[in-house]
């Protein structure tokens, strides 16, 4: 979608409100194939030319891997040929209240002569929310980050020593939390709560449910924000899925529900009828979607039993150890409170993507009018083996081998992606999965650690 395809938008006007502001810069962002921001920064008078046009970035950037190196085993990409226009969206332009000389804009891809690009995962979304529609459908969706925020002259040094939960944490970082909460307010985030989590040095924001695209969007637009917050207050912030090999780690948790005529469909005590097909839908496909919210080779070290991170397939009433956490409403919170969080997500993810294969995988499950099962109350890896083959909960894939062979046993996941897209994915994976190959735990964590 170029400028032109945005007619209640001044880009004119735009930019001279912004360059009024004392804006200098415009920062375009989109997120790789391995959760990875990437961006360009225009001066502020270009921003309606490039709002019409675009800014040419290379085509390799979606076989760019978690190192930024490049893999040429996608065929479609397998040179380094060829140029896409990356342009802003307009109404996501912010000015960024802890870069107050820099505005900040979500970014799509499109081929050089305007045409969709098949890589963009922008496009992917936007195509599964048009499809949801159609069927009239609404979703909503909402992160829950969670990030190690530590002192930037010390490696690992934690800015705060818990306990975990406690307000004595977040007095420890007392000013950077103030501003991190006015930053996010003048940046239009809309928060549920801030809190400190149960890793070290660890903090949880969770963003208010929105559209899905705004999801996204917010999602991006989050990390650029604590990190601006963290710095002018000398810390350093990671949202990678381990700070540590044995720790807890970092989620992205996902928080989402769906409507039909203004009904949350998962409003009840417990998922019924269409809401219940949804939820079956993710159920069905939940290794395969975990091979796309939970990508990366810290991903795969992160998910295992005990941790809150959910290992196995599974689904549960309020049950932090289940893969598909069911949040009911109640008299007190209301019907619109009722939704499914996904646990096994993190900021490796692209989050255009994870919600597209969320959005397939649940109408699907609408679709064939699936079945849910009964919720598994307890931590699945506390069951027998023979229990949980009668439940139906297997393990999710632990290594990039078992994740490919999940990412590809979906076809709705597959159809999601398309060829082109799903075939770079995997490229990337197996580049990631190659580099790691040879390491330790230890160096594979400390070399993801500032990367999302």
């Amino acid at each position: 979608m170029t400028g032109a395809d945005q007619p209640d938008l001044d880009p004119e006007a735009l930019t001279r409100e912004l360059a009024g502001a004392g804006v200098a810069g415009v920062t375009i962002a989109w997120i790789d194939n391995n959760g990875i921001p990437r961006s360009r920064t225009i001066p502020v008078s270009r921003l309606a030319d490039v709002a019409r046009r675009g800014v040419g970035i290379t085509t390799l950037f979606a076989v760019f891997d978690s190192h930024d190196g490049i893999t040429f085993a996608h065929e479609g990409l397998s040179n380094a040929s060829g140029d896409v226009r990356l342009v802003p969206v307009l109404s996501g332009v912010t000015r960024l209240a802890g870069q107050p000389a820099f505005a900040w804009a979500p970014g799509r891809q499109i081929a050089a002569d305007g045409s969709a690009w098949p890589y963009d995962q922008r496009g992917v979304l936007e195509r599964q929310v048009d499809r949801a529609a159609e069927l009239g459908l609404e979703l909503k969706f909402g992160y829950e980050l969670e990030f190690f925020v530590g002192d930037d002259a010390v490696e690992l040094a934690p800015a705060h020593h818990g306990p975990a939960y406690s307000p004595h944490a977040l007095l420890e970082i007392d000013e950077f939390a103030a501003d991190l909460l006015r930053d996010l307010a003048a940046n239009r985030l809309g928060i549920g709560q801030l809190h400190a989590e149960y890793g070290l040095a660890q903090v949880e924001l969770s963003l208010e449910a929105t559209d899905p695209v705004r999801a996204a969007d917010d999602q991006l637009l989050a990390r650029q924000t604590v990190r601006a917050a963290a710095r002018r207050h000398g810390l350093r912030v990671s949202f990678a899925p381990l700070v540590t090999p044995d720790g807890v780690g970092n989620g992205a948790h996902v928080h989402g529900s769906v409507w039909r005529d203004g009904r949350n469909l998962l409003a009840g005590d417990q998922p019924a009828g269409e809401g219940a097909a949804f939820v079956a839908g993710l159920l069905r496909d939940l290794p395969s979607i975990v091979a796309v919210t939970a990508p990366s080779v810290p991903s795969l070290a992160r998910l295992r039993p005990g941790y809150f991170a959910s290992a196995f397939t599974s689904w549960g009433i309020e049950n932090r150890e289940a893969a598909l956490r069911y949040v009911p409403s109640s008299p007190l919170l209301g019907d619109g409170h009722a939704n499914v969080e996904l646990k096994p997500s993190d900021a490796s993810g692209n989050p255009y993507l994870a919600l597209a294969v969320l959005i397939a995988s649940g109408i699907a499950g609408i679709q064939d009018t699936l079945t849910l099962p009964a919720p598994i109350q307890q931590d699945p890896a506390s069951l027998t083996d023979d229990q949980r083959d009668d439940a139906g909960v297997v393990r999710l894939p632990s290594t990039p081998a078992e994740a490919e062979t999940a990412l590809l046993a979906s076809e709705r996941v597959r159809q999601t992606l398309g060829d082109p897209l799903l075939s770079a994915f995997v490229a990337v994976r197996r580049a990631d999965a190659a580099w790691a190959a040879d390491r330790s735990p230890q160096d594979i964590v400390d070399g993801h650690l500032w990367r999302y």
